[in-house]
Parts: structure tokens; C-alpha cells; sequence
């Protein structure tokens, strides 16, 4: 499989679970709870390790470089467009969520829409690059069980 469907793939996926989960907190009124926005880093290491692993054991690719490089651009394609998702809602949906968000211990201040992007973009990246080098750890040996499977 390709690797630029797999980052795809897989970024919708995470971007899904995501956007699903906010919905889903929404729907229960618990949209204003920052401690749950902490459940979105498992969806973005649970999308690295699908991809990791669909490079591995379908493309036989066992370069740990390379498997880490698609995992930081799996999670930073994900990250790209659950901020989107985010604008979106506050722009089309629901304009108030903004203040929610700078009320939050997460984000904290006075932002505005283009400082809340830049925000969550440095925050996003660097649990991408993280959770990479985390999910990275479970697979620095796979070309060793590759060679004896």
C-alpha cells in the first residue's frame, strides 16, 4: 500500500475518532470538561500505531526512520484537520465555544481564532512527535520478528 494512502487513511481515521468523541461529549453536555480533550492524544497514538504497523507488516518496511517519519505525518495530518474541524464548528456552529476554550487550563487567555489555530498546532505537533517516538519504542526491533516470521 502505498504510504501516502496510509498517512491518509489514517488521519481521517484519528480525525473521525476525534471529531466522534467531541460529539459524543457534546451530546452528554460534557463539552466544557478540558480534562476529556486529554482521550484525543489515545485516538492520535492508536492512528500512529495502525499506520506504523500497516507499513510494517504490509509493506515490509522495516526502516525505523522511515516508520517514524509516516507516524509524525500520519498524527500532523490528523492534527491539521481536526483544527479545521475545530474552526469550523466555532466559525459555523457555535461561536461561544471559543471562550470555552480560553477558559480552559489548557489554553488559558484571551485568544483569538487565529492565536487558538497556532495554539492547538504547536500543541498537536508536538503530541505527534511524541506519541511517534513512543509507538516507535514497541516496534524498534519488528524487522527482527519480520526475519523470523
Amino acid at each position: 500500500m502505498n504510504q501516502t494512502k496510509i498517512i491518509l487513511k489514517n488521519a481521517v481515521i484519528i480525525t473521525l475518532l476525534i471529531g466522534g468523541y467531541f460529539f459524543l461529549c457534546k451530546f452528554f453536555g460534557q463539552e466544557n470538561n478540558p480534562y476529556l480533550r486529554f482521550m484525543n492524544l489515545f485516538f492520535v497514538v492508536f492512528g500512529i500505531r495502525k499506520a506504523i504497523m500497516t507499513n510494517i507488516y504490509t509493506n515490509k518496511e522495516t526502516k525505523y526512520t522511515t516508520n517514524l517519519g509516516l507516524g509524525i505525518q500520519t498524527s500532523a495530518v490528523a492534527v491539521l484537520l481536526s483544527i479545521i474541524g475545530v474552526i469550523g464548528y466555532i466559525e459555523l456552529i457555535n461561536p461561544e465555544f471559543l471562550s470555552t476554550m480560553n477558559s480552559s487550563f489548557l489554553i488559558g487567555g484571551d485568544l483569538t481564532l487565529a492565536e487558538l489555530f497556532f495554539t492547538l498546532l504547536i500543541e498537536g505537533m508536538a503530541s505527534s512527535v511524541i506519541g511517534s517516538f513512543v509507538i516507535m519504542q514497541f516496534f524498534k526491533n519488528h524487522n527482527k520478528v519480520l526475519a523470523t516470521a
